[in-house]
């Protein structure tokens, strides 16, 4: 179930946190992860694997899906480690739920924190099978964390607390966390012969800490990583050349890990300012045209670029002549058309939070020099979000590289509510 797109090994595997790191809640506009976005998708989505690891349950995980223009990843480790699901309708593994079960009884640890004044209980979704969560006073935690242990131990239990943020205290199966979730993945991917050639771990805080000392794995602790986690660092990592506590921060430090590191390519789609010279690598690479395409789409109607005539013609002659658009409403129009009526819409959005991003940009070869490249094309306007999938046919002619042939969107799932299709171009 894991990794049918993929035929060989990862070329890298991320595995990444979530609040903190791979999300900057100080970054109203999203800026680093939308930078992150589009390198993801223009250079690693066909051969490599994204892995969050969050302390988030899957209802608060999903409420940040909808908050925050996150990419969908291959794996999500939930829970602080106590759950892992694959793909986009979330497949639980149920290899890792017999895992935790050894020596866990949540009857007994519900019970046992009963005993104690100093826990808060958090919100009701974020108590799973394998997870009871308090909020507890940092002045307290060293030794209620003390305390609890010793009792649970008595009751025969084999539990893990983790401490983290300041205030969250989680109890878990003692084989669950961050980094037992991941050795169990890396495992299960070695087992079917898919062992990545690259791992990076990276966090922010304390059960992050779990992430950086599965073996042979590079890791990046964010520029903004709480004092928790750097002491955790000086205390057992310093040594290790393979972790590093970035410039940059949440996805900005991740990038710069990838480059520090040597990864693969860093340099983002975003941090490119002319179109005309943003070339791809020498193979055809129809995944990093559409991501360039959708990128110029967004800063045209930003006003970010200049209004040139240079570009609708550049744009004019990467399409079939003959090409068709068929629009989420299922009207159809020639592409052609559809690029000269983007004249009209530069700088529409301009002083608006109108930003663009694609996810999971997946092209295959359906005949010698013919590209079949299906994505989900979202678009974001102030509050209102706006999603459809997207399906391009490209062919390759010698000497002018690829050419867009057919576009064709329809609605995604949470966009079906939207009548008004007028706003929507491409």
């Amino acid at each position: 179930v894991i990794m049918e797109r993929l035929t060989s090994p990862a070329r890298l595997m991320i595995v990444s946190d979530l609040d903190h790191t791979m999300v900057d809640h100080h970054d109203p506009e999203n800026l680093s992860l939308l930078r992150f976005n589009s390198l993801w998708e223009h250079a690693y989505r066909h051969d490599s694997l994204l892995v969050f690891s969050t302390g988030r349950s899957p209802t608060l995980y999903k409420e940040l899906r909808k908050e925050k223009p996150l990419l969908t990843p291959d794996v999500t480790i939930m829970s602080v480690g106590t759950e892992i699901t694959y793909g986009n309708s979330m497949v639980p593994d149920n290899g890792w739920v017999d895992t935790l079960n050894n020596k866990w009884d949540l009857g007994v640890v519900k019970e046992e924190t009963g005993n104690f004044s100093e826990l808060t209980l958090q919100a009701e979704t974020e108590q799973r099978p394998h997870k009871v969560s308090f909020y507890v006073d940092k002045s307290k935690a060293h030794e209620v964390t003390k305390e609890l242990s010793q009792r649970l131990e008595k009751r025969g239990l084999d539990v893990k607390i983790i401490y983290s943020g300041g205030m969250d205290l989680d109890i878990l199966p003692q084989g669950a966390g961050k980094g037992q979730a991941l050795a169990y993945l890396l495992k299960k991917l070695k087992s079917e012969g898919k062992l990545p050639v690259n791992t990076l771990a990276c966090g922010d805080s304390g059960n992050d800490a779990e992430l950086f000392s599965v073996p042979d794995v590079y890791g990046v602790m964010v520029s903004n990583a709480q004092e928790e986690l750097l002491k955790w660092h000086a205390e057992n990592a310093k040594d290790n050349p393979k972790v590093i506590h970035a410039k940059e921060r949440c996805a900005g430090g991740i990038i710069q890990a990838i480059g520090e590191f040597k990864l693969g390519p860093s340099l983002s789609p975003r941090d490119v300012s002319d179109f005309l010279e943003c070339k791809a690598d020498e193979n055809v690479n129809p995944g990093h045209e559409v991501v360039k395409f959708f990128l110029f789409y967004e800063r045209w109607r930003r006003g970010e670029v200049e209004n040139s005539e240079a570009y609708i013609a550049s744009l004019k002659a990467s399409c079939h002549p003959g090409g068709v658009f068929v629009h989420p409403s299922g009207a159809e129009k020639s592409l052609v058309d559809t690029i000269d009526e983007l004249r009209k819409y530069h700088g529409d959005k301009q002083g608006k939070k109108f930003r663009v991003w694609v996810d999971q940009v997946l092209a295959t070869e359906s005949a010698h020099g013919t590209w079949i490249v299906k994505l989900d094309k979202w678009e974001q306007s102030g509050e209102e979000r706006r999603g459809c999938t997207t399906t391009v046919k490209f062919t390759a002619k010698e000497g002018e590289g690829l050419v867009w042939e057919r576009v064709e969107q329809t609605w995604s799932e949470e966009s079906k509510l939207k009548k008004d299709d007028s706003s929507w171009i491409i």
